[in-house]
């Protein structure tokens, strides 16, 4: 599954501008509390996790959202929900936290399907924009994996940035940035663009 570069930015600047609405408040407020890092390496690193799929980071603020797949103890993905969304409140001390029910339904809340043809897979996209699709599933070793596009091919997401401008009334994107493997050989693939 391959879209044009056009399109994958058109989609996911289309989702990141929606899921910055819903946190402008909130990082306006912490943005005073709390120095944020001048640039992606200084940004905390989620701890590991053994179902981890990707996490996002965002300029304003170094909270973190964490996407794991729920894999049950027969070592299948939970039908009804293969993903967790989740923050890690990094500015509260690094407590986690469910997402609200407007992050969920608005920004950062994913749909699931059950793809077609292969077991144990999951066709998604996150909630504020239905053309950006994904996959999840586990690869041939029983580890999950998310299968995004980067570069234009389908890649296992590891870390998103997004860079944001606040100077303005409302914010907006600089660029982002996507981190991967390559799915084939296992080799780090990159791709930063501004929307």
């Amino acid at each position: 599954m391959q879209l044009s570069k056009v399109t994958q930015t058109a989609i996911f600047t289309f989702v990141v501008s929606l899921s910055l609405l819903v946190n402008y408040s909130e990082s306006f407020a912490q943005k005073n509390k709390h120095n944020t890092p001048s640039s992606v390496e200084q940004f905390p690193i989620p701890p590991e996790g053994p179902n981890r799929l990707f996490y996002i980071q965002r300029s304003s603020n170094i909270n973190t959202i964490l996407y794991d797949a729920n894999v049950l103890p027969n070592n299948k993905l939970d039908h009804k929900n293969p993903v967790h969304t989740y923050w890690i409140r990094y500015t509260e001390g690094g407590k986690k936290q469910e997402l609200s029910n407007i992050q969920r339904t608005l920004a950062y809340g994913l749909h699931t399907s059950a793809l077609e043809g292969e077991a144990n897979a999951y066709e998604g996209h996150f909630l504020a924009y239905r053309k950006r699709r994904f996959i999840v599933k586990l690869d041939s070793h029983g580890e999950a994996i998310a299968l995004f596009p980067i570069n234009g091919k389908m890649q296992i997401l590891k870390k998103v940035f997004v860079s944001v401008d606040e100077s303005g009334l409302m914010p907006s994107v600089n660029y982002i940035e996507l981190w991967g493997k390559d799915a084939t050989t296992g080799k780090d693939v990159y791709e930063k663009f501004k929307p």
